[in-house]
């Protein structure tokens, strides 16, 4: 039962902002797929498995981990696993550290896939994403996806480490 402060439908401004959202939301992904797919055979899900490997300390990380900086399940993200380790960008083995779980490893070929996708996946977001928005709209399109994080799970997702300044107090 709700309130009746709580609408029983969308109507209006709320209504407009909410299909723009999802507009994007459904156009996005495969826009980020394309280039990928086309240059490399690489969808834009396996790219950030390997970007989040090199990103990783020793190029690894373990399954559940990996599935968590994925938003992924288990399933999912096993069967693009086997996709990339099939061409040899990954590699999948028991963690020493605990037999029960695996640890995807990248490899040389999957650092150096990376390495060539990485100009035509930051080209895209570029041109779909960043372009098209004033210096202030980004900004306030970081704050509002953080509160749309925050409001999905009550933490932030992933956030790239904040570059070490080199300045001297």
């Amino acid at each position: 039962m709700s309130d009746s402060s709580t609408p029983s439908r969308l109507t209006g401004d709320d209504l407009t902002t909410w299909a723009a959202l999802a507009t994007v939301l459904e156009w996005l992904p495969p826009a980020l797929d394309a280039p990928l797919v086309r240059g490399f055979d690489l969808t834009h899900f396996e790219y950030g498995i390997l970007y989040a490997l090199a990103e990783a300390p020793g190029h690894a990380l373990g399954m559940t981990v990996l599935a968590g900086y994925a938003n992924s399940s288990l399933s999912r993200l096993s069967r693009a696993v086997s996709r990339i380790e099939a061409r040899g960008w990954v590699q999948r083995a028991r963690d020493p550290l605990d037999g029960r779980s695996n640890l995807t490893t990248l490899t040389e070929a999957g650092l150096a896939m990376l390495e060539k996708a990485t100009p035509v996946h930051a080209l895209t977001v570029t041109e779909l994403v960043l372009e098209p928005l004033t210096q202030a709209q980004r900004g306030q399109l970081r704050e509002i996806s953080l509160r749309i994080q925050r409001a999905i799970r009550g933490q932030e997702g992933w956030q790239p480490p904040r570059p070490v300044s080199l300045d001297s107090d």
